[in-house]
């Protein structure tokens, strides 16, 4: 059974910085690009930022370029998201994903990934 979950989020004034981490387990984990998503009230489900399964290529939204890094760790499963300068428009619900590589390239549509986590809330205040 696969299962991914989402820690670190959290409320934070705008400019100040928080790390997501992601834990997976029941797949291997090397085999799989790892995204993270981001989804705020009312909106659609937009990608943030992904990684391939050897952190080969990188992929980030062009609305957090800069400001995020995405990281993986293949021996502990583990995939980070680093956010930094983050703004009101930042908040919104944090989901991480799995989607069995293929190709060496990082998909952005929700719809391509196999496994989700729980999400974790992130809400950035003025």
């Amino acid at each position: 059974q696969v299962r991914l979950v989402e820690s670190g989020g959290g409320l934070v004034q705008a400019g100040d910085s928080l790390r997501l981490s992601c834990a997976a387990s029941g797949l291997t984990f090397g085999n799989y690009v790892m995204g993270w998503f981001r989804q705020a009230p009312g909106k659609e489900r937009e990608f943030v930022a992904g990684v391939t399964g050897g952190s080969a290529f990188e992929e980030y939204a062009d609305s957090v370029k800069g400001r995020f890094t995405v990281s993986r760790d293949n021996p502990k499963n583990t995939v980070d998201l680093q956010m930094n300068y983050l703004k009101p428009e930042d908040t919104a619900v944090y989901y991480c994903a799995a989607e069995l590589q293929l190709k060496s390239r990082v998909k952005t549509y929700w719809n391509e990934y196999d496994y989700w986590g729980q999400g974790t809330q992130v809400t950035v205040s003025l």
